[in-house]
């Protein structure tokens, strides 16, 4: 056990010796070597500082992106929270502008009742317009194959090529965003 104390001692005496020599080694440093060293270490210190200016303003860019984001993902969510119902809503509009399109017109009993489905139909489409439901009718106009989808092609000589003749079924955008395609024969040039 002694001799372990012996050892310790011995080392301790070493490692204060080591020291006394750096202690004495710095203060023997030329003033040229000094400012050297002190030099290397402000710019040391000064790359530090430009590392964390640099990673909090990588943070806070971050943090923007972050919020801008989850605020497109909310107004999102609220522009388009009525998809689903909409699409719902599409058939039942559909029917009632199928039960005037086909009914008598010339029969007078019916005449009152068809006057009652055309103002539920225009209130209904007015009351989905106040939310943003539009309806794409392109009855007459170019071929747009991001609002419509062609179901036949038609030959015709009255109309320029790539034109719709006729609408099959209309369709509708929520907010600019294409719900469903309107059902068209377009037209092509002809043979």
């Amino acid at each position: 056990m002694s001799e372990q104390t012996n050892q310790a001692s011995q080392e301790a005496e070493l490692n204060e010796h080591a020291a006394e020599q750096d202690v004495q080694q710095d203060q023997e440093m030329s003033p040229e070597a000094e400012i050297a060293l002190l030099s290397a270490e402000l710019e040391a210190a000064n790359q530090t500082i430009a590392d964390q200016k640099d990673s909090v303003v990588r943070a806070a860019a971050e943090v923007d992106n972050v919020r801008r984001r989850a605020a497109q993902d909310v107004e999102k969510a609220h522009k388009f929270a009525l998809e689903k119902f909409s699409n719902e809503l599409l058939p039942v509009i559909d029917n009632l502008e199928r039960a005037i399109e086909f009914a008598d017109k010339e029969n007078e009993t019916l005449k009152p009742l068809l006057e009652g489905i055309d103002m539920t139909v225009s209130s209904f489409v007015s009351a989905v317009s106040k939310f943003g439901v539009e309806v794409v009718n392109p009855q007459g106009e170019a071929f747009n194959p991001e609002f419509h989808q062609a179901m036949s092609l038609q030959p015709s000589a009255d109309v320029e090529p790539n034109t719709v003749l006729a609408v099959m079924q209309k369709g509708y955008t929520l907010n600019g965003r294409l719900l469903r395609p309107a059902m068209v024969m377009v037209s092509k040039a002809a043979e």
